[in-house]
């Protein structure tokens, strides 16, 4: 609140009688009044400081530090004008919103303050009243005559206090004292406070956006950099230096070094073209320097500014950058190719069991290629899923590729990449792996020629996409799964020697159900247990001859097998008990189903029976030459 003079004469008359008789003239200022009324009420002394509560050093340095942004600001404003602040004898103070001196900007030689005033509290009930409690309580600028102040010591000085607002809250108290009140105008010492006011929230609000935008742009997972013509680096985010520093484009001091110095074929980078105004959107560009060559995806704005004849030029350029890999990754992760079962999710108690985890938590630590061998739904998948998840490569991709289940063609295109046009390229997923691992299910399958290929790029630890010559850094570890003997069919010549050598530097077998008969009621438990958990139904249990029946069973499908075999009996009970009534070995193919004029259903009956002839019969409740009669219909090959 600006208030016009006031006869000081006048205002030391209703101070003294408001001292000694506790009256308030009406003339007072009411907020003055309720002021003296509060300092009374706390026995603040008036002819002294009270015994002000300081905080300890540590807690002022603390507080300091805190508040760095605010005394930055405050140091550099009151060095411009100190011989002002020296010649008028004035003491400007910083203080946080609870009126805790922050730091004192008055001049050495300043008479006002004989004491320490940082770190000091000037509330209320310390001071009494007193120009910054009243600005912070009514969180309004408040001019007061020195007869208004309760020291009496300062009755020959005026002071003023503006709050300052942060985000809309109070944040600081900016505090004037002046002596010399008839040298310095009124007028002129609240404009210098109304000056300081505005432009430090202008100040602070500018730096926390830009501190909320350095926030923002470090946590991205790209490179951002603002590029002077000269080639200057004027900023780059926290990637953006980590990987200038990687270069070598960071001298001792941390200063940026200029990209012409550093990058090689700088005139030929999609930044020295935004200077020509050509923009670029998401385009492969190459870097060469001294230490190695990248490859990002870039992105290139050109900023243009003003000339002095009204005329625009290009006098800097923001670039974007992601390393290939990087993106690679990402798109890999939002994509799902995650990990979904750890090593802890495999059930079992038995001593197979037991075994192959422990394998396979070894083989994790290590980054060599793996090789998983077992009958099929043994549980590769999962097993495969667990060791990316306990091995160091965690946080890179988990990506399957099936070697059985599309042409030669289309699967050498979806494992290498390939060039289709002019312009667009692809990677394969031998690619988008790497920093992670690449689980190659049924490599048995793979094609001699792909698999040829495959050897030599693992081997080199690079890879070149189909009808390009560019070869491409690779870090990937290969996971691979066979259903059958891979050794043997090395041996027969049916699957590339040199290939098996590369993945089987460590084999983890794993073991038939049959074989792990102890591990079923537990299998069985967790089905049913993520089944219902799944689908949100209550949770069944087992008889015990349906247990027994599970267990006696010799289940060719193995696991697969298993887990359909319960999916069938979970979803057509209604019941929460599940007898052995209710199991049907064949899971959703039944001996009355109509195998005979269906394919698809013999296959999956078949498939049930794990390809045993005697199995099926007993199944299906015919003889072994009925089913030769309808294997040689259907085209199946034992």
């Amino acid at each position: 609140m600006i208030r016009q003079n006031r006869n000081r004469e006048k205002l030391a008359k209703y101070y003294n009688i408001f001292m000694e008789t506790g009256e308030i003239n009406p003339n007072v200022h009411p907020w003055v009044a309720e002021s003296w009324r509060k300092s009374k009420e706390y026995a603040v002394k008036a002819e002294k400081f009270n015994d002000l509560t300081e905080i300890s050093k540590e807690d002022l340095l603390a507080l300091q530090n805190k508040h760095k942004a605010a005394m930055d600001y405050m140091q550099e404003f009151t060095t411009g004008i100190k011989d002002f602040l020296q010649e008028y004898d004035l003491c400007l103070l910083l203080l946080d919103s609870d009126c805790t001196v922050i730091r004192n900007y008055a001049s050495p030689y300043n008479r006002l303050l004989s004491r320490k005033i940082e770190g000091a509290n000037l509330k209320l009930e310390n001071i009494g009243t007193f120009s910054a409690n009243i600005a912070a309580k009514y969180k309004s600028l408040f001019w007061m005559f020195g007869p208004e102040i309760w020291l009496k010591a300062y009755h020959d000085c005026d002071t003023g206090a503006a709050p300052v607002f942060v985000c809309g809250k109070v944040a600081y108290i900016i505090t004037v004292l002046i002596k010399d009140y008839d040298k310095l105008p009124q007028d002129a010492v609240i404009s210098l406070l109304m000056s300081i006011k505005t432009a430090m929230e202008i100040h602070l609000k500018q730096k926390m956006s830009l501190q909320a935008q350095e926030a923002i742009l470090d946590a991205t997972p790209f490179a951002v950099y603002h590029i002077l013509k000269n080639g200057d680096v004027a900023y780059a985010n926290r990637l953006g230096a980590s990987r200038l520093a990687g270069i070598g484009a960071l001298d001792e001091q941390s200063k940026t070094m200029n990209l012409n110095d550093v990058v090689l074929n700088y005139k030929h980078t999609p930044i020295y073209k935004g200077f020509q105004g050509i923009s670029c959107i998401n385009q492969e560009a190459t870097w060469t320097t001294q230490v190695k060559t990248y490859e990002d995806i870039t992105t290139v704005v050109p900023i243009k500014e003003n000339k002095n004849d009204g005329n625009e030029e290009i006098g800097s350029v923001v670039a974007v950058t992601m390393p290939i890999e990087d993106l690679r990754m990402l798109v890999a992760h939002a994509a799902g190719y995650t990990a979904k079962y750890s090593l802890d999710s495999i059930v079992g108690i038995s001593s197979a069991c037991n075994l192959m985890k422990e394998r396979a938590m070894r083989a994790a630590k290590k980054d060599a290629h793996i090789l998983l061998q077992g009958e099929p739904g043994t549980g590769k998948q999962r097993l495969a899923h667990g060791i990316h998840m306990a091995s160091a490569r965690v946080n890179g991709p988990l990506i399957s590729i099936n070697c059985g289940n599309v042409t030669p063609e289309l699967l050498e295109q979806e494992l290498f990449g390939a060039r289709i046009g002019r312009e667009i390229s692809h990677p394969g997923k031998l690619e988008l792996a790497s920093g992670g691992t690449l689980l190659m299910d049924e490599i048995e399958k793979l094609p001699p020629q792909i698999a040829e290929k495959l050897a030599e790029f693992l081997h080199n630890k690079k890879i070149r996409r189909i009808g390009e010559e560019v070869e491409r850094a690779i870090n990937v570890r290969i996971i691979a799964s066979s259903d059958g003997n891979l050794r043997r069919l090395c041996e027969k010549n049916l699957f590339d020697e040199k290939l098996f050598e590369i993945i089987s530097r460590s084999i983890i077998h794993l073991p038939p159900l049959r074989s792990r008969r102890e591990d079923i009621p537990l299998l069985t438990e967790s089905i049913i247990a993520e089944l219902t958990a799944q689908h949100k139904i209550g949770l069944k249990k087992l008889t015990e001859d349906a247990m027994d029946m599970l267990k006696q069973y010799d289940w060719p499908g193995n696991i697969k097998q298993l887990q359909s075999v319960i999916e069938n009996a979970v979803f057509s009970v209604k019941s929460d008990i599940i007898t052995a009534d209710n199991i049907n070995l064949m899971g959703n193919v039944r001996p009355d189903s109509k195998w005979k004029e269906d394919k698809d259903i013999f296959m999956r009956a078949w498939q049930s029976a794990g390809g045993n002839i005697s199995r099926l019969a007993n199944l299906l409740g015919v003889s072994r030459v009925t089913l030769y009669r309808y294997i040689k219909k259907y085209g199946i090959e034992k």
